[in-house]
């Protein structure tokens, strides 16, 4: 059942970003395709997902969720097109391909990224929804995108480079850079499912851990694969002297904070009762055990993404 509104929530969100996106054979022609290959370059949609699965445990119409969910993927596209900028991480590889400064340049690349973003509030102002919960989707997805969220923790992390910071400067960064994101998916969907605050406090205490987990996953792969292995290139925070979860934790360490959160998601929707009954075994969230560069890494990661987004789906319907 899971893996069956996992496929159905994907190719709706495939679907809603290839009508909202512009035609590349309109002008201006170039802009556009760098677009289209930011966001539809492949991708896990980890985050439509979460606006799907919170959406559709509260009961929301799955049409009702395709804005929300095609608005927070875009916002996604545009941070990822940034975040590879000379000006950046100044990185060459994203989902398996040239990044979009790349493939195309620099200038085309900071206005697609540009585009992205508008496009994410124009795709909400323009749904078919009560305008309350415009406005709800609005607010959410705006607060998680700014200082107070995604970009604020990116200032961080750039401030950072270079010098250790301590564990709790750590979180405190991820739980904005990476985590605010996915707290504003869950969020979305359950504003859609018309969630009270006592549900909304509840699953952003999930998303939370999740967002946290997320991170702490992605810094161990980081240095357990490969660039060709991962699709981006692999290493960078290690190049750039930043602080990581095993830098500073160790590798063991890390496994341990992600068991530590599994923990924490499954507490946070045990008051959910039977709708979190359908959760599959934690196995699948815990760290991997450690092993040497090798090849289909990448598979292995996008299989752990992709059962991540299948547990949300379990664990909220």
């Amino acid at each position: 059942m899971a893996s069956e509104a996992f496929a159905r929530w994907t190719a709706r969100t495939e679907a809603t970003l290839q009508a909202l996106l512009p035609d590349p054979a309109i002008e201006p022609s170039r802009l556009h395709a760098a677009m289209r290959h930011a966001t539809l370059g492949g991708g896990k949609r980890m985050r439509p997902l979460l606006v799907y699965a919170a959406g559709s445990a509260l009961g929301a119409d799955e049409a009702l969720l395709d804005a929300p969910a095609a608005a927070v993927e875009l916002v996604h596209a545009y941070s990822l097109v940034h975040d590879d900028l000379p000006a950046m991480d100044d990185d060459d590889l994203r989902r398996g391909q040239p990044t979009v400064h790349v493939a195309f340049d620099e200038a085309t690349a900071i206005l697609a990224g540009d585009a992205l973003q508008t496009l994410a509030f124009s795709a909400l102002a323009d749904a078919d929804a009560p305008a309350p919960l415009r406005i709800d989707w609005v607010q959410a997805l705006a607060a998680a995108s700014g200082v107070a969220g995604m970009c604020g923790g990116k200032a961080l992390d750039i401030d950072a480079t270079g010098r250790s910071q301590a564990l709790e400067q750590l979180q405190r960064m991820h739980a904005l850079k990476t985590g605010a994101l996915i707290r504003a998916a869950v969020r979305m969907g359950a504003l859609g499912g018309g969630a009270d605050t006592g549900t909304l406090a509840g699953l952003d205490a999930f998303a939370a851990a999740l967002g946290l987990a997320f991170q702490v996953r992605d810094d161990l792969l980081d240095i357990e694969a490969s660039s060709e292995q991962l699709g981006k290139t692999a290493g960078k925070d290690v190049a750039q002297a930043k602080s990581t979860y095993p830098a500073l934790l160790g590798i063991d360490g890390a496994r341990v904070r992600l068991d530590e959160l599994a923990v924490a998601m499954r507490d946070a929707l045990a008051p959910f009762g039977e709708r979190a009954a359908a959760w599959p075994r934690w196995a699948n969230w815990r760290s991997p055990a450690r092993t040497e560069r090798r090849p289909g890494r990448q598979k292995e990661r996008a299989r752990s993404c992709r059962a991540l987004s299948v547990s949300v789906a379990c664990a909220l319907t």
